[in-house]
């Protein structure tokens, strides 16, 4: 059937005013300032005024099969059920592995992509974890990037923390070669995705990455450049030479109190520092655990994080820190899709996939949310679940 939203604002994320959109098969079929359909065919028409209309959200980093364990098996974290996504606007996700690579597994990762997958929404995943040497599906990190579908980059591997491996610019320089032509060979981005901890030394095992070898900083996709001021100021610097910069949605009061940058806040300030906006976007870290370590790497506290925190950040970003709605929305839609070279996604426009966010004007409260063309929720509710939820 097709479906027809009429007098929407739309932001694609540009904002290009009140238009129609029309979809159909998956797709966006037309974008005009009125539609009219004058065959027989049957078309679902939804009333687009009062609400703008944007692009599903991609989140670049979600732990789909749950995540912690750092304060031991009662704080493992819960998989991520199917509406958690849609009711935040979230249609396509990135699985990863973190600390935990041992009773979280490939195997069960890449299941739980195509679990996602088959319940309507564009799910993808990275080989490896935090760990160095890299555990992989197949063979290699390059046989996995290039022959599994879903797969399209390496990590979260971790650095500057230490519960990382503590990889060394070497074996980080090869890491990223190998993810690199594996990506050239399968048409993918072959990213590798590094999670960074409270250490000092930060980003400065990337710097000397890019430095020592031919591969740019565009291959790093670097999160959590929120976690601290150093780290932040630090993410700045790297961002205008070109590299990629995530911030985390997902905290808590104890965490923004031990001196976190918030995401939202962290945008409007990376504008003002004249960071491109391409390079930043957040990411939710969703169903990851949310510790809180002494200055002795003891935990102190463990909450679970959450995937609605991206559409929350964004709010805020717009809110509460005077962010344009198009910038706040290129965070969270077409810069994350860019960088992981998923082209069909994270903007609207014809011939792209129909994933789409229907969100009251005044208070950007989600309504419906599309997923190749499924109405996922509605009016607030979720019309798709999981089989056990």
């Amino acid at each position: 059937m097709l479906t027809l939203i009429k007098q929407a604002e739309l932001f694609t994320p540009t904002p290009l005013g009140t238009k129609d959109l029309l979809m159909g098969g998956g797709k966006i079929v037309a974008i005009e300032d009125e539609i009219k359909i004058s065959s027989n065919l049957a078309v679902n028409i939804i009333d687009g005024s009062g609400f703008i209309l944007t692009p599903g959200f991609v989140d670049s980093l979600v732990h789909i099969t749950g995540g912690g364990g750092e304060g031991g098996f009662t704080t493992r974290t819960q998989e991520m059920a199917l509406t958690e996504a849609t009711t935040a606007g979230v249609t396509t996700i990135v699985g990863a592995l973190g600390t935990d690579a041992i009773t979280r597994t490939l195997p069960n990762l890449l299941a739980k992509v195509n679990e996602l997958n088959q319940l309507g929404i564009s799910a993808y995943c990275y080989t490896g974890s935090y760990q160095f040497p890299v555990k992989t599906l197949l063979t290699t990190v390059q046989e996995d990037i290039l022959l599994l579908s879903n797969v399209i980059g390496v990590g979260e591997v971790a650095i500057a923390d230490h519960r990382a491996s503590h990889i060394t610019c070497q074996e980080l320089i090869r890491l990223a070669s190998e993810a690199r032509v594996g990506g050239m060979l399968a048409g993918k981005s072959g990213i590798v995705s590094i999670h960074l901890g409270d250490a000092l030394e930060g980003l400065e095992l990337l710097q000397q990455a890019v430095s020592q070898s031919n591969i740019p900083a565009s291959q790093f996709y670097p999160t959590h450049i929120n976690r601290s001021e150093h780290l932040f100021q630090q993410g700045l610097a790297w961002a205008k030479q070109g590299g990629f910069i995530d911030f985390t949605t997902s905290t808590t009061a104890q965490i923004l109190a031990a001196g976190e940058v918030s995401a939202a806040q962290a945008l409007a300030r990376a504008l003002q520092a004249d960071v491109p906006l391409r390079q930043i976007t957040f990411s939710s870290d969703g169903n990851a655990s949310l510790p809180l370590f002494d200055e002795k790497g003891h935990l102190v506290d463990l909450q679970q994080a959450q995937v609605c925190s991206l559409h929350r950040s964004f709010c805020e970003a717009i809110n509460e820190h005077g962010v344009a709605i198009g910038d706040a929305l290129s965070c969270v839609t077409q810069n994350p899709a860019d960088i992981l070279h998923l082209w069909h996604k994270g903007r609207i426009a014809v011939d792209l996939d129909a994933d789409l966010v229907l969100m009251d004007k005044q208070s950007l409260q989600i309504s419906d949310v599309w997923a190749q063309g499924q109405r996922m929720v509605e009016q607030g509710k979720a019309m798709v679940t999981g089989n056990f939820e």
